[in-house]
């Protein structure tokens, strides 16, 4: 029988309603459950490919090839339950669907409503094949309760609380208690309000998780227990804690797993194992040493922009027992040739992350030279990866005019926009004109490495699968040339055509990767990539 748990937010957003639910996830995982986790998104956007990372934070992907929320990336990390397609809905995807059935006519005629029509399309994927022998689903509704975007979503769990029963369904929202100084008191009015908003629509949440900063009085419990009509052990603590990858230990401690398990009335559960997470809890407060990574990108005004970059550096020094400092550095400042670059002295390691456009991109260039000459590891990921090619040709192989057709017409287009590939069995093809959303190479491709390179040696494996999403690709045609100015392409699609890593043997690391490592970078599993690029900056921390 397979139960499902609905996460709610309430009172403000970035409560962190995707840690808490990966959290409970990982929890129930660790007392032996099969678990799945899927995120409904509110907004009009069919998925957040299109969007700014400055509003929406990162593009995570999926094996299958999906744009999907980057909450879903802390749904894989803390669980290592690989995320598809069918993980993740938005509104704008509800109703495109909705829209294409009557188009052609599968309503027989009826009026579309929103009910019972985009809340039973809603419920559909909810109730949709969640994978062999799974035994609690747990779905996060975006957004914050009163939201008028998130009604309908609200109203399609809320039917689903009724069509499956207590037995199969439960209901936790998050809320803030907040803490005010000046009257030296929590406040609990905040969470009251938001669940008589959340009973208001026909909601009873019966676990209520409160974000805090201190520790919950028992008399403040008790009131909220009473106002919100659930149990005083309902009341979960979810306090602050110094790293994310505490928080599975917290939420243990508070009894959020044994009240859940409780209400689906399971009172035969093993402990949970958390052997694994209290052994990286203490990596992370006794780490042997620290290194510092200057990312150079252009939205490090919104470290969300670059989450799962961020959390596979943390990954990497796992694997090497130590701290990683990351330096979040605007390679917009470096796109002028005469400014300094000072604030790459001293970093241990440079790491040029995904993006898109101009715009900060001679920075990154110049970084990737700045690390190149000096000796500095250096690690570029998809576009970082390109303009580290662009920038080895102009001041490696000699090729001055080298540049990217991304910039606009160039006579050397050492990258280009792809125009066709091969997906499975498929040949896509793709030009200018084609619609931006879903467009591009997306989800996992395999690679062959060339043996006795240092990814080869990384990996411990000549064939590989990485997840990619890009529109542009370095071209093929110029790869003899640059090849004889001390550049190595070690990594390439099975067919040949399609440079997948490059790297510079004479250098102590520096390699490009076509594809995104970071996404499938685990806690427990860190990346080979992340692993070994720290690993070179541990090296480069004991000789600075």
């Amino acid at each position: 029988m397979i139960r499902y748990i609905f996460i709610t937010g309430g009172v403000v957003s970035s409560l962190g309603k995707g840690i808490a639910s990966a959290a409970l996830g990982a929890l129930l995982q660790a007392r032996g459950y099969k678990v799945r986790l899927r995120k409904l998104d509110p907004y009009l956007n069919v998925d957040p490919g299109t969007m700014s990372p400055r509003q929406h934070g990162e593009v995570y992907v999926t094996d299958d090839g999906a744009e999907t929320d980057l909450d879903l990336g802390h749904y894989e990390r803390f669980t290592g339950v690989s995320a598809r397609q069918s993980d993740n809905i938005t509104t704008g995807r509800i109703y495109s669907r909705i829209i294409e059935k009557e188009r052609r006519g599968d309503y027989l005629g009826a009026t579309i409503q929103v009910i019972p029509h985009v809340t039973n399309e809603i419920k559909d994927f909810v109730l949709s094949d969640p994978g062999e022998n799974v035994e609690f689903v747990l779905c996060e509704i975006g957004g914050t309760v009163g939201d008028i975007e998130g009604l309908p979503f609200f109203e399609a769990i809320r039917q689903l609380g009724q069509e499956l029963g207590p037995e199969r369904a439960c209901f936790i929202h998050l809320t803030l208690l907040p803490y005010i100084p000046a009257a030296g008191e929590m406040k609990t009015k905040p969470t009251q309000h938001s669940v008589k908003e959340l009973r208001s629509i026909g909601i009873q949440p019966h676990i209520l998780l409160c974000r805090c900063d201190r520790p919950i009085p028992e008399t403040e419990k008790g009131k909220i227990a009473s106002f919100c009509n659930v149990r005083p052990s309902s009341v979960i603590e979810a306090r602050d804690v110094g790293h994310i990858y505490d928080v599975p230990a917290a939420y243990h401690a508070e009894g959020l797993d044994t009240e859940v398990l409780g209400h689906f009335r399971i009172t035969d559960a093993p402990d949970p194992d958390l052997t694994s997470w209290d052994r990286i809890a203490r990596t992370i407060r006794n780490p042997d040493g620290d290194v510092c990574i200057g990312l150079v990108g252009k939205y490090t005004d919104v470290p969300d922009a670059y989450k799962s970059v961020m959390e596979a550096l943390v990954h990497g020094g796992l694997a090497n027992q130590v701290k990683v400092d990351v330096k979040l550095i605007d390679s917009e400042q470096f796109d002028d040739e005469h400014a300094p670059l000072d604030i790459l002295e001293g970093v241990h390691g440079v790491i040029l992350p995904g993006g898109f456009g101009e715009r900060g991109a001679h920075g990154k260039m110049r970084a990737a030279r700045f690390a190149r000459e000096r000796a500095v590891p250096c690690f570029g990921i998809c576009y970082g990866m390109q303009l580290s090619v662009v920038e080895a040709a102009r001041h490696m192989a000699g090729i001055e005019d080298a540049s990217t057709s991304e910039f606009g017409p160039t006579k050397s287009p050492l990258v280009g926009l792809m125009e066709e590939w091969t997906k499975g069995n498929e040949r896509v093809v793709r030009d200018e004109n084609t619609d931006k959303g879903g467009t591009m190479r997306l989800g996992a491709y395999p690679a062959r490495l060339k043996e006795g390179s240092k990814v080869a040696e990384i990996y411990g494996s000549l064939d590989i699968s990485e997840r990619h999403r890009h529109r542009y690709e370095v071209n093929a045609s110029y790869i003899k040339q640059l090849e004889k100015a001390g550049v190595l392409f070690s990594g390439m699609s099975p067919d040949g055509r399609l440079p997948e890593i490059f790297e510079l043997p004479d250098h102590p690391w520096f390699i490009g990767v076509q594809f995104h490592p970071e996404l499938k970078s685990r806690p427990f599993e860190p990346h080979p990539l992340f692993a070994s690029f720290i690993g070179a900056a541990v090296k480069q921390s004991r000789l600075v």
